[in-house]
Formats: structure tokens, C-alpha cells, sequence
């Protein structure tokens, strides 16, 4: 049985926006709204080479990633051809009116993958 969190109202959410919904764990999940109200939320980062999804433009049923404009699916979360590769997917509903994501999924999900890193790295020894 799913167990459901909600997460906020639809009209918290832009029509072809999105909210990051941060975690304890992990990388934050983005949640999607299409110009005709369905939610999708997806793993807040890009199987490319990370760029957060949730400063992208949504495009119909999907999202440009803002580094370098790759199209990620909004149900599936996989890049659309000729690109390859695919960023986790979570379950969510509307109902009346509210957002609500699987917690479990929340708690549990793609916690293993490493965070977008934005600007210029340290290395060691540099």
C-alpha cells in the first residue's frame, strides 16, 4: 500500500514550472505542472551531466535541461533520442487540488546518486 505526502497545492505550481521538493537524503526531486495541469516528478537532476531539471523549461510532456538543453521526458524520465540516458522517476498524485509524492519513494529512492556540482571544483593538491 503507497503511503502518500503531500506536498503542495497545484496552484503552488506554476502552469510549465516546477518545485524542488528537498529531501533528508539525496538529491532533491522536482515536481512538474503541464500547461493542462497533470504532475510529473523527477529526480532534480539530469543524466547528463546533472544540471538541475527543475530550472529547465517545460516543453509539453517534457524538460530542457538548462546546461546543455538535453529533452528529459516529464512520465519516464528518460533524455529523448538522440540522447541517452534516463533520471529516476517518482509516483505522484492530484487530488483535489493537492500534490502528494510516494513517501517511500522519497525516503528511498536514488539516494546513492552523487548531487550536481554548479561552478568550478577544488581538487585535491591543486
Amino acid at each position: 500500500m503507497t503511503t502518500w505526502t503531500a506536498i503542495c497545492r497545484l496552484d503552488d505550481i506554476l502552469p510549465l514550472g516546477a518545485r524542488r521538493v528537498a529531501r533528508p537524503q539525496g538529491v532533491a526531486v522536482a515536481v512538474f505542472r503541464s500547461a493542462d495541469g497533470r504532475v510529473f516528478a523527477l529526480l532534480d537532476r539530469c543524466p547528463h551531466k546533472g544540471g538541475p531539471l527543475s530550472q529547465g523549461i517545460v516543453l509539453g510532456d517534457s524538460v530542457a535541461c538548462p546546461l546543455h538543453n538535453w529533452t528529459i521526458g516529464l512520465a519516464d524520465g528518460c533524455a529523448r533520442s538522440p540522447d541517452e540516458g534516463c533520471t529516476p522517476a517518482f509516483a505522484c498524485k492530484l487530488e483535489g487540488g493537492q500534490v502528494f509524492l510516494d513517501a517511500d519513494e522519497l525516503a528511498s529512492k536514488a539516494l546513492d546518486l552523487p548531487a550536481p556540482v554548479a561552478g568550478p571544483c577544488s581538487r585535491a593538491g591543486a
